[in-house]
């Protein structure tokens, strides 16, 4: 479902801690795809990275990117992407951002630990900013309710396990 603000579903998926991919456009038009820690804060999407990879350089050429949350809990999957504008945050911003996602995925032993908390400060020189204009949403619940009559919630074998 295409939405152009986040509703209450969607905001918590995305205050969750996930793991989200990434899309920038590479130079030659392909997609560059990468799995990312993200946070969600004022309706904006953010990402850290260093300048010098790929997704970084792609924003600095192309200022567009999409970025998936998904969650796959057997027939409760869910998930949200959104497209929009992206900018490279510098400096302080970035940073800041930074310390904001690493405590979000990292533990207090983590970021304590000097070859952990350090480097992941040291490599994570730049942001992400994502201002999405467009939000798309699913949740398998629904989409199963509308087109299978619940067949699939009513019998957990129906889905084949992830791996």
């Amino acid at each position: 479902m295409a939405l152009t603000a986040p509703d209450a579903n969607i905001t918590a998926l995305l205050n969750g801690r996930h793991i989200a991919a990434l899309a920038t456009q590479n130079d030659d038009g392909s997609i560059h795809l990468t799995a990312v820690w993200y946070l969600y804060d004022g309706g904006k999407l953010y990402v850290t990275t260093s300048s010098r990879l790929r997704k970084a350089r792609n924003i600095a050429a192309r200022p567009r990117a999409s970025l998936m949350v998904d969650t796959r809990r057997g027939g409760a999957d869910r998930g949200v992407t959104a497209i929009g504008r992206a900018e490279l945050l510098t400096g302080d911003e970035a940073r800041a951002i930074a310390q904001r996602i690493h405590r979000r995925y990292l533990s207090t032993a983590a970021l304590a630990d000097p070859r952990v908390g350090p480097v992941f400060a040291a490599f994570d020189d730049v942001a992400i900013r994502l201002t999405p204009s467009q939000w798309l949403w699913w949740n398998m619940a629904d989409v199963d309710a509308a087109y299978f009559g619940g067949k699939i919630s009513a019998n957990p074998g129906y889905l084949l396990p992830l791996e």
